[in-house]
């Protein structure tokens, strides 16, 4: 059985393996790091590199994010970024997500996905020079309830 870690423990282990520690487990992790920990390993073994690199397959996720206008999912150019994606790069996938958003049944359309296109470009400038780039609201939590 794995030794039991701390929340910052739980929360390196997942920037180490995922590049970034996804939002839910934010608050997860303060409750209980096994799953996250748990996650962070499965993530590394969908994302890691393989046939494709970790990079390409950030950029792909990021840009199903764009088509789908998933602010959640376009948070992908982090670690698409750590993998070493460049700024072109982070660009042009999401122009692919951008223009996929106008063939997906259903979906949001391209001058929607537009908006999410951009907001990848502009996530990932934000973080190149340090600065905050959430830009969804902190989830609040209070462990009092459950």
């Amino acid at each position: 059985m794995a030794e039991k870690m701390t929340v910052e423990q739980v929360n390196a282990y997942m920037k180490e393996k995922c590049g970034f520690v996804p939002r839910m487990f934010q608050i997860i992790n303060t409750v209980t790091p096994d799953p996250g920990r748990t996650f962070a390993d499965f993530y590394e073994s969908i994302f890691g590199d393989g046939a494709i690199s970790r990079k390409n397959k950030e950029l792909m996720f990021m840009s199903g994010g764009v088509a789908y206008c998933s602010p959640r999912c376009i948070i992908h150019a982090i670690p698409a970024v750590n993998a070493g994606a460049s700024d072109g790069e982070i660009f042009e996938a999401a122009a692919v997500g951008m223009i996929l958003a106008g063939f997906v049944p259903g979906g949001p359309g391209i001058p929607y996905a537009f908006e999410y296109a951009l907001k990848c470009v502009d996530m990932v400038a934000k973080y190149r020079k340090g600065e905050s780039w959430e830009y969804l609201p902190a989830p609040k939590f209070d462990h009092g309830v459950y």
